[in-house]
């Protein structure tokens, strides 16, 4: 019997739709209307008119090689984010699949306490375990005085480390799920067919979990992409001379260390076009591994 006046499934999205979309919509709406005005600090205080200069500040953007520079760092921070993230990740969920439960319970236990770190809180914690004078790994490598945060690359590896670290349980334990979703009769076949593990891992593990890969990945990037709080905190606003800024600093220091509101709403106007293209990958990724599941 054909079932009558059945609800759309969009119709279950609304509530949500309700509450989402005046949270967003309207900062949204604000940063684009921002981005197209030069709004300083003089506009704030009433002292002068705010100025309609329409595409303006995004030739201004355009035309700044600081900008393309950040944003060439950003995007190659961001990747190598993405892999590392990936393969520590990848590499826990296997090993989870060949310890003991009480070993496994207690990584499990060690990355939830990783994921559940605000990032503000764990940025804090490894500035002080790479503290120069009483940080705990200079202590442990017999060196006196190191600064960490000097160099460049160095404060990017650093750094880097401590967002792989918040990062990484989410692909471990997608992973983890994904593998212990194929079936043992599918490994059990490789190994007879006389597959090394490392063989079955690359032709037929990774395979099977494409479709997690792909989501992860793009999850990875979106996050990695926007990436605040643990450079801000680590390199106390962007490192010597600015040498480690990436796109969301730029953004911040441009709009309120400069006052040039318009200009720093252009530059997250671009940030969130960046990103919506990314997200749009990330919905497809979503629906064709609904298809292959």
């Amino acid at each position: 019997m054909r079932t009558r006046n059945k609800p759309r499934p969009w119709v279950y999205l609304l509530p949500a739709a309700a509450v989402l979309v005046p949270m967003f919509g309207y900062p949204i709406y604000m940063l684009g209307l921002l981005s197209v005005f030069d709004y300083r600090q003089a506009q704030v205080s009433g002292g002068q008119p705010t100025t309609f200069v329409g595409f303006g500040n995004y030739a201004r953007l355009l035309g700044d090689g600081r900008f393309w520079e950040v944003l060439a760092q950003t995007v190659g921070f961001a990747a190598a984010l993405v892999v590392s993230t990936l393969a520590v990740g990848a590499a826990l969920a296997v090993l989870m699949t060949r310890i003991s439960p009480l070993p496994r319970l207690l990584l499990s236990l060690a990355a939830l306490g990783a994921w559940a770190a605000p990032a503000m809180t764990g940025s804090t914690v490894w500035m002080f375990l790479f503290d120069a004078d009483l940080g705990l790994v200079n202590q442990v490598l017999g060196i006196d005085g190191f600064n960490w945060f000097y160099d460049k690359w160095m404060t990017f590896a650093v750094v880097g480390a401590t967002i792989v670290w918040h990062s990484f349980p989410l692909v471990m334990v997608t992973l983890y799920a994904g593998i212990q979703a194929i079936p043992g009769s599918v490994l059990e076949a490789a190994a007879l067919d006389g597959a090394s593990a490392w063989a079955s891992f690359w032709r037929v593990i990774v395979p099977m979990l494409r479709p997690l890969i792909t989501i992860v990945v793009i999850q990875s990037v979106i996050w990695d992409f926007k990436v605040f709080t643990q450079i801000y905190v680590m390199t106390n606003g962007g490192g010597v001379a600015g040498q480690n800024t990436v796109l969301n600093v730029y953004a911040y220091q441009t709009a309120f260390g400069s006052s040039e509101y318009g200009l720093g709403s252009a530059i997250a106007v671009v940030m969130t076009l960046i990103l919506l293209v990314v997200t749009l990958f990330y919905i497809r990724a979503l629906h064709r591994s609904g298809e292959e599941l």
